[in-house]
């Protein structure tokens, strides 16, 4: 199984800034990707952003530009650098990460909220 622990999150203006971490531990050999959803009230769950193990990142159409994926292998740790955010980024985030090719785990998330 793997643990993954979210921190972060918080309140913040418009045009601020944020940064996500997502921590995994457990027993597994292998982390491929990790990533980050998010789920506004009466909205479905979406994919913010992800990233595998060698660097490669997509984005939502809605993000591009704003904000920036990385992870730290060693640290089984990725992160989620937010600028220039808006109230429409308002949402509870999730770490989701594929573990053991075949596995995925959730993080209980972690409130991000822009006021205007």
């Amino acid at each position: 199984q793997v643990q993954l622990v979210e921190s972060g999150g918080g309140l913040v203006q418009a045009g601020g800034s944020l940064r996500l971490s997502c921590a995994a531990s457990g027993n597994f050999f292998s982390i491929s990707v990790m990533g980050w959803y998010r789920q506004a009230p009466g909205k479905r769950r979406e994919l913010v952003a992800d990233i595998t193990s060698g660097g490669s990142t997509n984005y939502a159409d809605s993000v591009k530009g704003r904000f920036t994926i990385s992870r730290d292998n060693a640290k089984n740790t990725v992160y989620l650098q937010m600028n220039s955010l808006k109230p429409e980024d308002t949402a509870v985030y999730y770490c989701n990460t594929q573990w053991n090719i075949q596995y995925h785990s959730w993080g209980q998330g972690t409130q991000v909220t822009v006021s205007s």
